[in-house]
């Protein structure tokens, strides 16, 4: 960095009219820090030069910048993606007005074994990736427009393979400092419960700490005051001034009754926010808001899930972390656009497959209304690669615990936490009692209002039931050994069970369906995700609903004929008939390949027959083919699909639902022709200039007449003109090894994607896609705020 821009950048910052707002000041971390690929000694140091340093902002995943290599040392796993060691400096000034006040650095997540230091005094080590943590800065800081401090993290995950899934590398969640009075509210310390829920009115309890970190005794009060989801404040409280000796904390808890309240459900996932304010006799010291939720989830033995006094059957799905061509630093509109396409499919929960997720994640599902079943740990003391967690399990495992649970609990979406994925250590099993009876107390320390689940799977865990391991969780959790699950709940009535995680098939949906004591199930998986392939040249998992770009697959519709209450009908060709499905591994099938088409355009354009299975929760299902029926069929028991036996030919096959004798829903195929133009379709018309915003504009080969050809790969580059970039490009194709950051990308069947970023507040942003032979594609999205 020349030190005409460090001095602009300091400059700034030491303005930022955040700092100067309120008895608390939070200032976003994320902008202008200087970044290394590879280690650098002594990098700690203020006097360090950096001049050669790479510009960026945070979040940021150097990993998923490739390149692609079948050498890598990450592997399947890791998605044969690069792995190292990795180096950030951001050089900041504050305001001499602030010198008397605490500071903390908070990091959402830095993969991984990271270190940190500030102005060359190293603050401590996190190994674990996933967990979000804040360091005190108060007393090591430099005040005042002419001093500089040098914030340094040093991320090492050299150690490879680490993981069983691409984990990306570096910065890759958000940063902020946050400066508070030496008489403040202990951070993450505020936990607010509803130990009362009904219609006509329920019991808000806020609790906490206020910590005094001045040198003389204070006096102080904490108000606690409730708005509304509409913003308006319906209840209000203070507690007593107490005296707070220097260095001691003082805690508080207050309950508030509020009136017909909005409660948080799926449908209308209402949110409240109370407003803790800590006051002197003479000013506020501090004051936070927490949003929450006012709602009552709870697990029962012989009924599974119950929502405000309402049964719920869980239909969720397992999701890892990675946003596919953004890697692990993902924009929070990557993750908006996939659930809301899981929601459209009928799913309403998540799994955080196997590891804590960002906090906005749980921001998102709070305001979109899914449940969550927030994880932890994918192993224990016997690890799964050779450096992966069970390295630092002993020394870290509670207190990544404390520290997620604490960030977590006030989530309404969070409605379970999880132990553990298929966790080895059962083979020894007192030692697996003792360590799973000491995370449990941990989790109920911190949160005594959440049940605690894990996925039970190796070894076989039927022995588990007997030897009293499964019976330490609150909820008995299961991978894909469903009818085991319910044996041992009709072995003991008494228990709570959810299937953690599960295979796509028919008969293991209908085990949740058909069973009111199983809660539901947690599908493997929800979308595909980077690693954990098979092998080079595969570099990803094809195991989701969805591809990694958001696509929803055909298979995806039958799920969603199951899932949804309103009219269904989906048509699709299958190539080949569903294979039987292993016990274990549950989820191998969906690697050997796709066997549903959502096209009438196979391959063979001569005389044959296609297998079509529709896929409808309609009472009754006929087929057409150019306008002539080919029959009807009844809905069948078991929500099988309706399948015939086609003669194919060009033109379009229709299907048709029908409810009563009335047209309820409708779906068509039509043959495709030769490829000849590229439709754009961007997602939305208008795009913020900020970090977590982004379009996706999808660009798709059709024939003349505007029908998708499905075998269409043709090269396709994007052209940008206005305030506007291409962040990423993809296509959903776990085989390519193209890279994501470029201007063009190899249809895969018949579709790519450009993702954009704004970079100005107003404009048009117009892009243009484009590959020889075909008309080009041209689309616009307007810059600026909704």
């Amino acid at each position: 960095m020349t030190l005409g821009l460090c001095t602009l950048l300091l400059g700034l910052l030491a303005a930022s009219p955040v700092l100067a707002a309120g008895p608390r000041a939070t200032l976003p971390f994320d902008d202008g820090w200087l970044f290394f690929r590879g280690d650098a000694p002594s990098a700690e140091e203020v006097g360090y030069d950096d001049a050669g340093w790479r510009r960026l902002d945070v979040p940021h995943d150097w990993s998923i910048e490739g390149p692609w290599d079948g050498s890598n040392p990450t592997g399947p796993g890791g998605g044969y993606l690069p792995a190292g060691t990795g180096w950030y400096r951001k050089a900041f000034t504050l305001p001499e007005e602030h010198a008397g006040r605490c500071v903390f650095v908070e990091f959402d997540g830095v993969m991984a074994n990271s270190d940190v230091w500030i102005n060359g005094e190293h603050l401590g080590k996190r190994p674990y990736g996933y967990v979000s943590f804040r360091y005190e800065l108060t007393g090591k800081l430099r005040f005042g427009a002419r001093h500089r401090n040098i914030l340094a993290v040093r991320a090492d995950n050299s150690g490879q393979p680490a993981s069983r899934w691409y984990t990306g590398a570096g910065i890759y969640r958000h940063v902020r400092l946050v400066l508070a009075d030496p008489v403040h509210l202990v951070p993450w310390g505020t936990f607010v419960t509803t130990p009362k829920v009904a219609a006509s009115g329920a019991d808000v309890r806020v609790e906490g700490s206020v910590n005094n970190r001045s040198g003389r005794q204070a006096v102080a009060a904490v108000t606690v005051a409730i708005a509304s989801p509409g913003g308006r404040v319906v209840a209000s409280a203070s507690a007593e001034p107490v005296k707070i000796p220097p260095g001691e904390t003082a805690d508080f808890a207050l309950t508030l009754p509020v009136e017909r309240p909005e409660l948080w459900q799926l449908d209308h996932p209402a949110l409240y926010e109370a407003e803790v304010s800590v006051r002197s006799p003479e000013s506020v010291l501090d004051r936070e808001t927490v949003r929450f939720g006012i709602r009552d989830a709870r697990f029962l033995p012989g009924t599974g899930f119950w929502l405000n006094g309402r049964n719920v059957k869980i239909r969720g799905v397992c999701l890892h972390h990675d946003g596919g061509a953004f890697g692990a630093a993902v924009p929070l509109r990557v993750w908006e656009r996939r659930l809301e396409r899981l929601l459209s499919l009928g799913a309403n929960a998540v799994r955080t497959a196997h590891n804590p997720p960002a906090p906005e994640f749980l921001d998102l599902c709070d305001r979109m209304g899914i449940l969550v079943m927030d994880e932890l740990f994918d192993c224990w003391t016997i690890g799964k690669n050779p450096h992966d967690y069970h390295l630092h399990f002993d020394q870290w495992a509670h207190a990544d615990i404390r520290d997620t649970v604490l960030r977590d609990r006030n989530h309404p979406s969070v409605i379970l936490w999880s132990a553990g994925n298929e966790i080895r250590d059962t083979v020894r099993e007192d030692l697996a009692k003792r360590i799973l009876a000491g995370l449990v107390s941990v989790f109920r320390r911190h949160d005594p209002t959440r049940p605690v689940t894990q996925g039970l799977f190796r070894p076989n865990v039927s022995h588990d039931y007997d030897n009293g391991l499964a019976d330490l969780l609150d909820v008995v959790g299961t991978n894909y050994r469903d009818l085991e699950l319910l044996a041992a709940w009709k072995a003991d009535p008494t228990r709570r069970i959810v299937g953690t995680e599960q295979r796509h098939d028919r008969e293991t949906w209908l085990a949740a369906r058909d069973h009111p004591e199983h809660a539901g199930q947690f599908l493997w998986s929800g979308i595909d995700y980077l690693g954990e392939s098979f092998g080079w040249p595969v570099v990803a998992a094809g195991f989701g609903l969805l591809d990694r770009t958001g696509g929803i697959k055909p298979m995806a519709y039958e799920r969603m004929s199951w899932w949804r209450d309103d009219p269904v009908v989906y048509a699709v060709r299958r190539s080949s008939p569903a294979k039987k499905v292993p016990t274990d591994p549950g989820f191998v099938p969906a690697m050997a390949g796709q066997t549903q088409f959502a096209d009438w355009t196979p391959e063979d354009r001569g005389p044959h027959e296609e297998t079509v299975e529709v896929y409808s929760n309609c009472g009754e299902v006929e087929l057409l083919l150019n306008g002539r029926s080919l029959g009807s069929r009844p809905r069948n028991a078991d929500d099988a699909p309706r399948v015939w036996r086609v003669a194919w030919e060009a033109g379009t096959l229709e299907a048709i639902g029908r409810n009563g004798g009335s047209v309820a829903a409708s779906h068509a195929l039509r043959t495709a022709g030769q490829p000849a133009k590229i439709l754009l379709a961007p997602d939305r018309p208008r795009l913020a200039p900020a970090w977590d915003e982004v379009a996706f504009v999808t660009a798709m080969v059709t024939d003349r007449d505007g029908t998708p050809v499905p075998d269409a790969a043709v090269e396709v580059s994007f052209q940008i003109d206005g305030p506007g970039v291409i962040a990423a490009v993809d296509s959903g194709d776990n085989a390519s090894h193209e890279p994501f950051r470029a201007a063009g990308r190899r249809a895969f069947q018949g579709r790519c994607l450009a993702i954009l970023r704004a970079t100005a507040p107003r404009g048009t942003i117009t892009v243009t896609a484009s590959s020889p032979g075909l008309a080009p594609g041209r689309a616009a999205i307007e810059a600026g705020g909704d």
